[in-house]
């Protein structure tokens, strides 16, 4: 019996109620509880069920030390939570840009103690392991029970943020200590590997390495994941087997020789990588494989994945959270439990199996048949996660995979082959670095000619692919029941309901008069209006670009949008404009509306070098747009920032719709004057709700029925400002914000 991996699913079922469910008090009884019927199920015989005592003592057991390890570690956080201290700070990483300025870990003596926090600075500075600073640092909790909704750094161990505002005090080190060994390693090899490698290629080789993604271009990435293999950049089991396998080679397939040696490599691998969820669990399973090769002793792959997220969720119950854990883990499940069923029937003797083991033929379709197997039993476990955390679900991915896959593994093997050669004689690295960046450039071009392909991803955001993924285990769980089973009815049947949801998620934005979505871009505005056959969008800036541009294609995705018929930029701050330069390489846009003013901004002149139609906006403009018309109206005399901003009214039969960017109240008045009589069914408020903007009397000429705010969450500047929603209340009107609601949709 597998009493580890049963005891597993009781921990892990206990961190998932840990971190998502339950109460702290109720946490604590219910562990009690669970633990008094596991012992029940274990010592008395009438009522003894081994697995159920197992599975109840791992959730008792689990349940306890979740208790524990809140009022242990995480009470005495949630104290510091909004407080501003001035304390002693240690770096333990390299510093990296951040959208603000610079961010970096450390570690910050609180009370006597030390706490591991991420520290952002305003401005751009440079920092390495070992530095000490004396900071005057806002803090964060970034868990539940805060102040705050809680982040994504408490699945990477991380539950403090620092917001420095002063730094008094900064002693640089002059050289990394040992004991921040890890870190220093992976810089030194992400610098050899710009060194060696053609800029082109280095990003992805850096990310292909190390799982060191923050530089690769927006459009390798956005190819990646529409063409299914983004994983191939979160160092997981797939580099750790290889990196095993070439070490078996080179210890000449001596096992104990190779677990001297495995082990250390493995645990400093997983330290330059640095010790990502996945990266930790691939290397947990591969150290058990090789002490069991080295002890002689039996290796069972649901033992060791237990092992793995044990011994994960002991150090950092929260790291259920991380959707890189879940991914790695949920792969893994669904490879065990599903792949085997599925090479089976691959490989019988009247398929795959008729042909003689030892000839080419019959290497190449095992090698197929396995991989294919191994891809649809993970897609069965992520494409749940994958709607949820990315909003799309690639379908090319298991073709993209066999396709690549090798070549991926070969790739790596060349990166590790051009460091090691570069440390030997820097031209010998950058020889072999160039003949790998032909293979990685093989890589991507595959990647964005899959992700080119026409219906190659359904996005999550349609209600009509939630319901075919649903349909989609439905099939399944009845294929599975069958006792006739017949794979070719199982895949019309999935590609049948594919094509209606597709043609579905297509017709029905088409069926409205005018249909708007307010993208949820966090502190920013991206706005997509659609009438019939036509679609526009109104500004694409946000926190950060690339996010901006991914929001904005998954929206238009989801209501079949692949083009745009044009891109109106109502002025030039970056939280209007920053995503543009990302979305324009990913989605054709027919025409660029820009207004013209500011001319030496650099936004106006980045984009004036792009090969796509401009117009300048100097007069009031009218857009045809499906069942309506777009007019545009810019600020009559030049003004900067803010006070530049195009208004933008949408009018039709059914819905008229205002949009008047970051401009104050006296721009306000001054819109009312070009435009006689304006009334508006939707008003997107001014400024992001701040208080410079939606005057009294402006509400009271336009008289909207919906005001809609976008605004980040929790953003710094304090938007909507309470005296702006008072004005909103007393109109009325219905007020929608983004931060509240996510993507908000108005159909008319």
């Amino acid at each position: 019996m597998r009493k580890l991996m049963w005891f597993s699913i009781g921990f892990t079922i206990a961190a998932i109620l840990f971190a998502y469910i339950v109460s702290l008090s109720l946490l604590l009884y219910l562990g009690i509880f669970s633990l008094l019927c596991g012992l029940a199920f274990q010592l008395f015989k009438k009522i003894r069920i081994p697995i159920a005592a197992v599975v109840l003592l791992g959730l008792g057991i689990g349940c306890l030390y979740n208790y524990s390890y809140d009022v242990r570690v995480l009470e005495e956080l949630r104290y510091f939570d909004g407080k501003t201290v001035t304390t002693y700070a240690e770096i333990t990483d390299y510093s990296l840009p951040s959208d603000y300025g610079t961010c970096a870990d450390g570690k910050i003596k609180l009370h006597g103690e030390w706490y591991t926090i991420r520290i952002f600075f305003q401005e751009e500075r440079q920092f390495q392991p070992g530095d000490r600073l004396k900071a005057e640092i806002s803090l964060r909790y970034t868990s539940f029970g805060g102040r705050k909704e809680a982040t994504y750094h408490q699945g990477e161990g991380i539950f403090l943020l620092g917001y420095c505002d002063d730094i008094l005090e900064h002693s640089a080190v002059k050289q990394v200590p040992g004991k921040y060994y890890a870190a220093s390693l992976r810089h030194s090899i992400l610098n050899r590997l710009e060194e060696i490698f053609p800029e082109d290629s280095a990003c992805f080789a850096k990310a292909l390495l190390l799982g060191y993604d923050e530089e690769i271009p927006f459009e390798q990435d956005f190819a990646l994941q529409k063409s299914g293999i983004r994983h191939v950049v979160a160092v997981s089991g797939l580099h750790v087997a290889v990196l095993m396998s070439v070490l078996y080679i080179l210890t000449c397939n001596r096992f104990k020789l190779t677990a001297i040696i495995g082990l250390p490599v493995l645990f400093l691998f997983a330290g330059v990588a640095g010790f990502t969820p996945s990266v930790v669990r691939a290397c947990v399973m591969q150290a058990l494989v090789i002490i069991a090769l080295a002890v002689n002793k039996e290796y069972d792959l649901m033992t060791a994945l237990a092992a793995a997220v044990t011994g994960m969720l002991l150090a950092n119950p929260l790291t259920i959270t991380s959707p890189s854990f879940q991914l790695s883990v949920g792969c893994m499940i669904g490879i065990l439990l599903v792949s085997h069923p599925i090479s089976q029937y691959l490989m019988d003797k009247k398929r795959i199996g008729r042909w003689d083991r030892k000839s080419f033929k019959g290497k190449i379709a095992r090698w197929v048949a396995h991989s294919f197997a191994a891809s649809c039993g993970a897609m069965v476990i992520t494409i749940p996660l994958s709607a949820v955390y990315y909003g799309m679900i690639s379908l090319t991915g298991i073709l993209t995979n066999l396709l690549i896959l090798w070549l991926v593994s070969v790739s790596f093997c060349g990166i590790l082959l051009a460091c090691v050669c570069s440390v030997i004689w820097l031209p010998l690295g950058s020889f072999v670095a160039g003949i790998v960046t032909f293979l990685l450039r093989i890589v991507l071009f595959v990647a964005k000619m899959m992700s080119k392909i026409p219906v190659t991803v359904a996005y999550t955001g349609s209600v009509y692919t939630i319901v075919w993924i649903v349909l989609i285990y439905v099939l399944i769980i009845l294929f599975v029941c069958s006792q006739k089973k017949k794979p070719w009815i199982l895949a019309a049947g999935l590609a049948l309901t594919f094509g209606l949801s597709l043609f579905a998620t297509w017709l029905e934005p088409r069926m409205d008069n005018v249909r708007m979505t307010v993208v949820d871009v966090g502190q920013g505005q991206c706005i997509l209006i659609q009438s019939k056959d036509k679609a526009y969008v109104v500004d694409c800036g946000g926190d950060s670009g690339e996010y901006t541009a991914n929001a904005l294609t998954c929206a238009m995705g989801a209501q079949g949008i692949s083009k745009l018929d044009g891109l109106i930029i109502t002025h030039y701050d970056a939280d209007h404009i920053n995503g543009v330069p990302y979305l324009l390489n990913v989605v054709s846009v027919d025409a660029l509306y820009l207004p013209d003013t500011e001319p030496d901004n650099e936004w106006r002149m980045m984009l004036s070098d792009e090969h796509i139609p401009i117009f300048w906006v100097r007069q009031e403009t009218t857009i045809s747009c499906g069942k309506g018309f777009i007019s545009l109206y810019p600020l009559t005399q030049q003004e900067q920032s803010n006070e530049s901003s195009m208004c933008i009214l949408f009018q039709s039969e059914n819905c008229d719709i205002l949009i008047t960017g970051d401009r104050s109240m006296t721009g306000e008045r001054q819109f009312l004057q070009q435009c006689d009589d304006v009334h508006a069914d939707v008003l997107v408020v001014g400024h992001h709700g701040a208080d410079t903007s939606t005057a009294a009397d402006f509400l009271n000429a336009v008289q909207p029925k919906i005001a809609v705010i976008s605004v980040g969450k929790y953003n710094r500047y304090g938007h909507p400002d309470k005296m702006t929603m008072d004005k909103l209340k007393i109109s009325g009107c219905i007020i929608l914000r983004t931060d509240a609601m996510g993507n908000i949709v108005i159909r008319g």
